[in-house]
């Protein structure tokens, strides 16, 4: 089954060379122009993904972010002018799981498109069986329909923050630098910073710990990089 993708420009070329070439590799692109019109198909309708441009009519693509992660976890990529580095952090910070920066090479954003499809499947119906899910403490991960559990209650994790702590905890103990989470999370070469690395930390501390500036679970190696205890 195709994937459904939105893409959100007000530049309606960019949205017509964007909808074609992922077209070509069969998915459905449904275009929109402004962020009053973004955030209400994200609201009615199912998407697997969506592409959004940082500057927007009507609403800007940083604040059609934040309200869509109000009610859904729907990966997002944001897309940025050169050289904003304020929007691409402030654009994780609302929840983004990517960014790329204009002018971008197609193919680059169809590689970033399809390593967070990739990872990011439907929730499953089944209960899981023991060895798809992994406990420590009060914490659960569950591989397959990827979902994360705090004493028995739900909370949601968008796609990277969720790879993320997969990572950590399947390895738990060892260190990874910065540069190295960026490339076993990202997957690609990937030519973001490692504040990317620290922005998503800090909002995954902010769901899974009880107290973020005192963590029991991702603890920081001073001068090196992370690790889960």
């Amino acid at each position: 089954m195709g994937y459904n993708i939105l893409v959100v420009d007000d530049e309606k070329l960019i949205v017509k060379g964007i909808k074609f070439s992922l077209e070509q590799d069969g998915m459905t692109v449904t275009p929109a122009y402004d962020g009053e019109e973004a955030l209400n198909y994200i609201k009615e309708k199912e998407f697997d993904l969506v592409v959004l441009d940082v500057m927007l009519p009507k609403m800007d693509g940083l604040e059609v972010c934040q309200q869509t992660r109000e009610f859904s976890q729907i990966p997002i990529i944001m897309v940025t002018a050169k050289g904003e580095d304020m929007d691409k952090i402030m654009g994780l910070e609302y929840g983004a799981d990517d960014y790329i920066t204009k002018p971008f090479n197609i193919l680059e954003l169809k590689a970033r498109i399809k390593a967070i499809l990739r990872r990011s499947t439907k929730k499953g119906a089944e209960t899981p069986s023991a060895a798809q899910r992994l406990k420590i403490r009060n914490l659960e991960l569950e591989y397959e329909s990827r979902r994360v559990f705090i004493d028995g209650k739900e909370t949601n994790l968008t796609a990277k923050e969720f790879d993320l702590l997969e990572l950590l905890m399947k390895n738990h103990g060892k260190v990874y630098s910065r540069e190295k989470l960026l490339d076993l999370i990202w997957g690609y070469d990937y030519p973001g910073d490692v504040r990317t690395v620290d922005v998503h930390v800090r909002r995954l501390r902010e769901k899974i710990e009880d107290n973020p500036s005192e963590p029991k679970y991702i603890f920081t190696k001073w001068g090196v990089g992370y690790y889960f205890n």
